[in-house]
């Protein structure tokens, strides 16, 4: 699937579009009678897309029919500064009329293998399938500085191919322990959509854009969606190294 790369002049214009295309996507499937499976990540983008969502869209979307589910967790209590859900919850979820029931958080505060097992088991109950994975509407991911997404890492290519649904990872830098979704999972969503702001994203940006040296050793480049879509949302600084490429 050939992905769509968009450049935004801000990060607050990146959120502020996306914001409005994931409103008016929710809004759509519930009308079909679907429901929105919608997967978060942490971040400071994501951040300023909850912040967009629960002053602006906090009436005109069916919070009901949406279920969160999130990419990955620090393996932390949820009142932590670290926690993923933590962060969503202040921001977004304790703003918006959401039902207790759809809201799927990871455990960061216990055993992280148990707790992985059990999300696993939770997703498949909520989320529906194709070719025995869940297939969620929509996942919003980041890109580290390495080329991180999720909690997968450079050196832990295996977790894009594993065969679980969730697994442990640890980060090689501090050690943490953290749990993830895994590449076939994310691969099977219906949409894929990376935020990447600041320009410390934008060479290894390029390097995934342009398929130079060697792009594959970084986790994101592996995010290629099986049947649905995936679209790059960058702003100018991240966005500066294929911004002539867009324009030509």
């Amino acid at each position: 699937m050939k992905a769509l790369f968009r450049i935004f002049k801000t990060a607050s214009e990146l959120a502020k579009a996306f914001a409005e295309d994931l409103a008016g996507r929710i809004n759509s499937a519930g009308k079909s009678g679907l429901p929105f499976t919608l997967v978060v990540s942490g971040g400071n983008t994501p951040r300023l897309l909850f912040s967009i969502l629960a002053e602006k869209y906090r009436a005109s979307i069916n919070w009901g029919n949406v279920h969160f589910f999130w990419v990955d967790e620090r393996c932390v209590p949820p009142d932590d500064p670290e926690s993923n859900y933590g962060m969503t919850k202040q921001i977004l979820l304790d703003k918006i009329n959401i039902p207790e029931n759809n809201v799927h958080r990871m455990r960061g505060e216990d055993d992280p293998d148990r707790e992985a097992g059990r999300y696993s088991h939770e997703i498949l109950m909520n989320v529906r399938k194709k070719d025995m994975l869940p297939v969620f509407s929509q996942v919003i991911l980041g890109m580290g500085d390495d080329g991180h997404t999720a909690s997968i890492f450079p050196g832990n290519l295996n977790l894009i191919d594993s065969e679980k649904i969730c697994e442990v990872a640890v980060h090689p830098v501090s050690g943490q322990k953290r749990i993830t979704l895994t590449g076939k999972v994310i691969n099977n969503a219906d949409f894929i959509t990376f935020l990447a702001t600041g320009q410390n994203k934008a060479r290894i940006i390029e390097e995934i854009y342009k398929k130079k040296a060697q792009y594959m050793n970084y986790p994101a480049s592996s995010i290629d969606p099986l049947h649905g879509s995936i679209a790059w949302l960058l702003d100018e600084k991240a966005g500066e190294l294929i911004k002539e490429s867009l324009i030509c």
